[in-house]
């Protein structure tokens, strides 16, 4: 079965069965990427270290909107 025919198939579905479908082919496309979220991993337990050593210290959501970020 070819792309038209699916899209075709697709199109008869009911409004909800086609949202559903639509949910699951996006879900597809979003694989996460190991060797980023490592390197996001690495950074956030650096940050943490540092801020637990008293190194770098945290903003307010407050602080950190009031100051134009």
């Amino acid at each position: 079965m070819g792309r038209n025919e699916i899209f075709e198939k697709a199109l008869d579905l009911h409004t909800t069965e086609k949202f559903l479908l639509i949910e699951e082919l996006l879900k597809s496309l979003d694989k996460p990427d190991i060797e980023i979220n490592k390197v996001w991993e690495e950074e956030a337990q650096k940050r943490l270290d540092l801020y637990k050593q008293g190194k770098i210290e945290a903003l307010s959501e407050e602080e950190f909107f009031s100051n134009g970020h």
